[in-house]
């Protein structure tokens, strides 16, 4: 049923881009136009824009179709229970860090361990 409906959704996309492409230009959005289109006359231009309407409603209609699809199929499972495992959980290895109180002070000269925090 998703295929088929994705299929329908696919041509429709298709249709509306052509019918869209066919009709006379008003001209001024990009500096073009208003000449004599492919299709002049205003009946043509009537129904081309009805059709226009027609596909775009049915564009709207079959994406919602498919949202619905979409959200029926996934709220019974989430993807790891469609893997079979579950996901690793990261071990806490967050170093200690020093205190509001606590002060990094250099080390004294010839002492080589490295910097600790040190209480004042």
């Amino acid at each position: 049923m998703e295929n088929v409906v994705l299929i329908i959704h696919l041509l429709l996309a298709l249709a509306l881009i052509g019918v869209v492409l066919v009709q006379r230009s008003e001209g001024g959005g990009l500096g073009m136009g208003g000449g004599g289109g492919a299709v002049s006359g205003r009946a043509a231009a009537t129904a081309l824009t009805r059709v226009t309407w027609i596909l775009a409603g049915a564009f709207i209609v079959t994406s919602i179709a498919l949202t619905v699809i979409a959200a029926k199929n996934s709220a019974s499972s989430s993807v790891f229970d469609r893997l079979g495992t579950s996901a690793p959980v990261a071990e806490e290895t967050t170093p200690a860090l020093p205190g509001a109180g606590d002060s990094l002070l250099p080390p004294s000269e010839g002492d080589d361990a490295p910097l600790v925090p040190r209480a004042d």
